[in-house]
């Protein structure tokens, strides 16, 4: 019987919560690209990794928002300031011409954080800050 309710409670947690936060943006046009995932080969890029959280901000309410996990564990998030709406980030002469960041805002000198550097446990609820950076 303890057992059972032991289960019964655990099922019907509610899933772990990370709060966000974003500062820097250079402006509300646009939206904002967000990826969480656990999967440290599809970091920073998601598009591969079926099992990530990938959703769309707009801009001008990226101040706070939530990402649900799936389930507790280390995760990684990347966003990147979509100014123009283009559901992908534009570069030239490989460099970003739109705004990223990182959770755990990681030092950034050639190319993306390791996952490592950008990671974080989820257990309940979680609160991140990402500064955003822009190279144009």
């Amino acid at each position: 019987m303890a057992i059972l309710l032991l289960l019964t409670a655990a099922a019907s947690a509610p899933p772990p919560t990370v709060e966000v936060s974003v500062t820097g943006l250079r402006s509300t046009k646009g939206q904002l690209l967000v990826c969480l995932t656990t999967n440290r080969k599809a970091f920073p890029d998601c598009s591969k990794d079926k099992g990530s959280v990938r959703m769309a901000v707009k801009a001008a309410d990226a101040g706070d928002f939530l990402i649900h996990a799936p389930a507790t564990g280390t995760y990684a998030i990347a966003v990147v300031h979509d100014e123009n709406s283009n559901n992908k980030m534009d570069t030239a002469i490989f460099l970003p011409k739109e705004g990223f960041g990182f959770s755990r805002n990681p030092t950034i000198t050639v190319g993306p954080p390791s996952f490592k550097s950008a990671s974080f446990v989820v257990a309940g609820e979680m609160r991140q800050s990402i500064r955003m950076k822009y190279m144009l």
